[in-house]
């Protein structure tokens, strides 16, 4: 392949995406991912409906709803009291073609888009390279990576990184990574225990405010996924043992039986964006670009979005449009990035946790409201589910 290619870093579902969506746009492209195959880890599991909208293109929809769930709600609680709000997402349907989310495993997307990239000419994969470093130039961008073989360069006229927040792209470019870590961890806990046999009352996505121990739960197909925060100087191992995660697993639904734990996994949670998603033939996309905490399910949804937008202005470029049009991507998924995204989700943590009393009960309130109004709730579904950031990011020059 010639070095008129864009390479695209990481195979996850933004780096999939994008090459993907470049490849329909009659772009070559190379795809490196340091691992030897696709990762099946239990990450991202909700699709908003504006993702929904865009993963259209691609014919694989249904295949996602086959093999996942529809979410038409999703719901505040209180640990104490039961339900707080509940956000009828069908109120959204003059404005999306899927006004549900739909709960489905990110790997199984990453299935999906592997056999359609595999299946356009001029594309080509290339598992096990990791890169290493990045040399960008005037006329092109060349990557060395390790393979079992040994080092070997590439060289592209473009280079996408979604590579993850520990990117190795964005770390050889040195480009500031700006933010917070939050000062606690999450600890998440899989099992096949049907807990909507106890709590009739919950939706597949639920966010449980309490003062002592806020908590997430979220259905996949087969699995409920429990998230719930501990102390920043815990020892990981305890966290993760059996008795520490049947203690907490207890704590939602007490039974005389453990628990079956599917999966397990415990991670600092940051926010931060990095200072700018372009330098020069060099672009930052996903995790790579803007990293956040799950409360909302933005973060892969957003690079998702991030990877449709990019390819489009490279299609752009590729068919004779000046390539100062990649800033325009940067100000526009940047912009983003730091007033809905962040902001959002950095919200929903501060109404799950609070613990002053009054404080607390203003922020459920507030919500009660919100969810019970014709007005306010579509409003509020808009940005939460990322239709108003799109719509935002449009209107950026």
């Amino acid at each position: 392949m010639s070095n008129d290619c864009v390479i695209v870093v990481g195979a996850g579902p933004v780096g999939l995406t994008a090459a993907l969506a470049l490849g329909r746009r009659g772009i070559p492209t190379v795809l490196l991912a340091a691992e030897a195959e696709l990762v099946m880890e239990l990450r991202g599991s909700t699709f908003h409906p504006p993702t929904l909208d865009l993963l259209d293109e691609f014919s694989v929809v249904p295949r996602m709803i086959d093999v996942g769930l529809k979410a038409p709600t999703w719901q505040f609680r209180d640990r104490e009291t039961g339900p707080v709000a509940t956000f009828d997402l069908s109120l959204l349907a003059g404005d999306t073609n899927h006004p549900y989310r739909v709960q489905c495993e990110q790997w199984k997307l990453m299935r999906f888009l592997e056999e359609e990239l595999r299946k356009l000419p001029g594309n080509d994969i290339r598992f096990g390279h990791e890169v290493t470093s990045v040399r960008p130039d005037e006329e092109s961008v060349t990557l060395t990576a390790e393979t079992p073989s040994g080092p070997v360069s590439l060289s592209g006229r473009y280079v996408v990184a979604a590579d993850g927040a520990r990117s190795a792209v964005r770390r050889s470019l040195a480009v500031d990574f700006e933010g917070f870590t939050y000062p606690e961890l999450f600890l998440i806990a899989s099992t096949d225990f049907r807990f909507e046999d106890k709590l009739t009352d919950i939706a597949y996505v639920n966010y449980i405010a309490d003062p002592l121990e806020w908590l997430v739960l979220l259905r996949v197909p087969d699995l409920w996924r429990v998230l719930v925060p501990a102390p920043e100087n815990s020892d990981r191992e305890k966290l993760l043992s059996d008795d520490s995660l049947q203690q907490v697993l207890q704590r939602v639904v007490a039974r005389s039986e453990p628990y079956r734990i599917a999966h397990r996994s415990v991670y600092h949670v940051h926010q931060r964006v990095a200072k700018s998603f372009r330098h020069g033939r060099v672009l930052l996309a996903g995790d790579a670009a803007h990293i956040n905490n799950p409360l909302g399910g933005m973060g892969m949804n957003g690079g998702i979005q991030d990877a449709f937008n990019l390819s489009d202005k490279l299609a752009q470029i590729w068919a004779g449009a000046d390539d100062r049009l990649l800033d325009r991507y940067d100000r526009q998924r940047r912009t983003v990035a730091v007033e809905a995204v962040q902001q959002q989700t950095n919200r929903n943590h501060q109404i799950i946790s609070e613990r002053d009393p009054e404080t607390r009960k203003q922020s459920l309130d507030t919500l009660r409201r919100t969810a019970a109004d014709k007005r306010s709730a579509p409003e509020y579904m808009l940005k939460s589910s990322m239709i108003s950031s799109l719509r935002r990011a449009a209107e950026i020059e």
